[in-house]
């Protein structure tokens, strides 16, 4: 009970410490005095306590892991105060405040009553006078501010994970701009280290009030802005005007840099996983919920554990909302699952109570700001340099028919990075059109178009499911189709457009091998007739494996062809097989039924499209010598090579 007094004085001090202190002067005695407005009215005896001062004794309660100095004095604004504030700096903007202080209006005397006399302006209000009602407290703030003492009290209380590996032995494997990679002593995972600020509850009011002031002032929509660098770059520089035309927030000038990069985190950022999202070697950011450490998925070392952590819920919602208004979508009790992405192409799914029991969750699957090409998958031992030649020639069909090919795979196994790289072979007079739930594709091509679904809104309606899109696609004369995920209908659909002239159609499904892929997709939910299968030609099967030497590694296992759908018994032979011992994905002696096929349409036997496929062989082994691995240009030279070849 002492505990929560104490709390609630230091909060008072807090919200009314500097403006209240000046205006409780006493009254000089040789003033005389003035009436009450009602005869009736008992006077009220002075209090012996001025109600505005905070008890020195109560300092403010600390996290143990706060490292940054408190700024110079507590503020906290009144709303009276803050109106003030936003309509001075919209007069030295020149231009209209956007809130502006509602007046107070003096209520008309009733006819029996004398109008009460106003005092003077330097004469101060007897305190026998009955008080103008103060600006109301918004109960909402004042149990949040309670809210936050008390969780800063327990983290005192509670040592930080944080703080608990600061004390372990550990040793630094990699330091990359902010990031520090720790392996600590008898800790299985990897320890993933960023510097976060974590203010004091001054702090935390001042950044507080300035977001509010932002909110109010900044007339520019941050959605209209793509670039966030450049976002970034305007509203830093809006915060930092605001702060030096603001001297009545007792803000120094040393702390300028602190706050505007605090306020712009939490405004236009992500708040304490902004240099998560930032850090481009990170696969996968996982928040799992309140007071527990962040995991990320490193490119290099796999499954890690960070420093950061949510102190509340009420933080991780915070971040899910500002990534379901950047999208247009909403998060609440009635519909508690968000699927988006980020404006870098990052995938987003997110989770709030009731959906989620130990509370709010979010994962954002990063992609590479520089996507893998063919180079990098043999470089990385994920392909052959053969096998690489034989799909890019089945990308392209020399120009004659090319191949319909579903990539199957189990959850980050690297399928859509497969299916990225693939259609990086497309020749740039083809018209594609690519559909997705969530736009993942990065395609180096000019002649594209993105479709997008949408789940239903409010009301239930204005869907927009892979099989609508799909079959709107169709009408939209494409050459080639590329549905990012199929799972339900829409398979159906693709189908139907391999069956009917749109070759080099492709798609990634959820199946470990070629013949579990025929097996899902001929099954509930997708449900496609057999005989439709006669469109599909090849099945890609990528898996990832995890070892204690290797980490994690993904790899192509097989290369099969789908044949026997017109005898009525669909089965697939496998073209290419890995082989475990070796690491290495080895070519079978399988006659391929569609090299047979390309022969008929080119006029070439069968050894000179052998010898092609061994040209292009040796043109990507010169690539992974060279080095030139960027994707947009491996995608211009192997259209080159193609051009030079016809």
């Amino acid at each position: 009970m002492a505990e929560e007094l104490r709390s609630k004085d230091y909060l008072k001090g807090l919200i009314e410490a500097a403006p209240k202190a000046t205006s409780a002067a006493k009254p000089s005695s040789t003033q005389p005095p003035i009436p009450a407005p009602m005869a009736t009215t008992a006077p009220r005896s002075t209090p012996t306590t001025p109600v505005s001062a905070a008890p020195a004794s109560v300092a403010p309660p600390r996290s143990a892991v706060a490292d940054i100095p408190s700024a110079a004095p507590q503020v906290g604004m009144r709303e009276d105060e803050m109106n003030a504030l936003v309509q001075k700096l919209s007069q030295l903007r020149g231009m209209s405040a956007p809130v502006a202080p509602t007046p107070a209006t003096t209520p008309r005397p009733s006819p029996a009553a004398p109008a009460p006399m106003r005092p003077a302006a330097a004469q101060p209000i007897p305190t026998t006078m009955a008080k103008s009602p103060e600006p109301s407290k918004s109960p909402t703030d004042f149990s949040k501010v309670v809210q936050d003492l008390k969780t800063l009290a327990q983290e005192k209380d509670t040592p930080s994970f944080e703080s608990v590996m600061e004390t372990r032995p550990k040793t630094l494997l990699e330091e990359y701009g902010k990031a520090k990679i720790y392996r600590v002593q008898n800790e299985s995972l990897l320890y993933y280290y960023v510097p976060v600020a974590r203010p004091t509850v001054s702090e935390r009011a001042i950044i507080n009030t300035l977001k509010e002031v932002a909110t109010r002032l900044i007339t520019i929509t941050p959605y209209k802005i793509r670039d966030p660098e450049q976002k970034r770059t305007v509203y830093r520089q809006q915060v930092l005007d605001i702060l030096r035309a603001s001297p009545e927030m007792k803000v120094p000038p040393t702390k300028y840099e602190f706050y505007a990069e605090a306020v712009v985190s939490e405004m236009v950022g992500y708040g304490l996983i902004d240099d998560l999202i930032k850090d481009d070697r990170l696969e996968e950011i996982m928040v799992i919920g309140p007071r527990v450490p962040v995991y990320v998925f490193h490119r290099k070392y796999d499954m890690m554990i960070t420093n950061i952590q949510f102190t509340t819920d009420d933080e991780i919602e915070d971040v899910i909302n500002r990534i379901a208004r950047e999208v247009g979508r909403r998060v609440d009790i009635s519909s508690p699952l968000l699927d988006a992405r980020l404006l870098d192409g990052s995938r987003v799914n997110a989770t709030i109570p009731p959906a989620s029991v130990s509370g709010s969750t979010l994962t954002i699957r990063k992609f590479r700001a520089d996507p893998i090409s063919m180079v990098d998958l043999i470089t990385y031992k994920t392909l052959t340099p053969q096998a690489a030649a034989f799909l890019w020639m089945c990308s392209d069909g020399m120009k004659a028919q090319p191949a319909n090919m579903l990539i199957s795979g189990g959850t980050s196994s690297g399928k859509t990075t497969l299916l990225n790289v693939l259609c990086s072979f497309i020749p740039a007079n083809e018209r594609v059109i690519s559909i997705e739930d969530t736009s993942e594709l990065s395609l180096p091509i000019t002649h594209w178009i993105r479709l997008e679904g949408r789940p239903p809104g409010l009301e239930g309606k204005g869907e927009l499911t892979l099989d609508i899109l799909t079959k709107n696609s169709l009408r939209m004369r494409p050459d080639r189709i590329i549905v990012g995920e199929v799972r339900h209908n829409e398979a159906f659909s693709l189908f139907t457009a391999m069956n009917t002239g749109h070759d080099g159609s492709m798609g990634t499904v959820h199946a470990n091998s070629a013949e579990e892929t025929l097996i899902r997709v001929t099954s509930p939910p997708m449900e496609v007739p057999s005989v439709m299968l006669s469109g599909l030609n090849f099945v890609v099967v990528a898996n990832i494996f995890h070892s204690s030497t290797k980490g994690s590694y993904r790899r192509v296992t097989e290369i099969a062809e789908v044949t026997g759908v017109l005898q009525g018994k669909p089965s697939t032979n496998a073209i290419f097989t890995w082989d475990p011992i070796k690491d290495e994905l080895i070519r079978t002696n399988v006659p391929v039924h569609y090299l047979e096929r390309l022969s008929q349409l080119t006029g070439k036997s069968k050894d000179e499209i052998e010898v092609e496929i061994n040209r292009r062989e040796r043109f990507l082994q010169g690539l992974v010598e060279r080095k030139v691995r960027d994707l947009k240009t491996v995608s211009q030279l192997t259209q080159q090579f193609v051009e030079e070849s016809a």
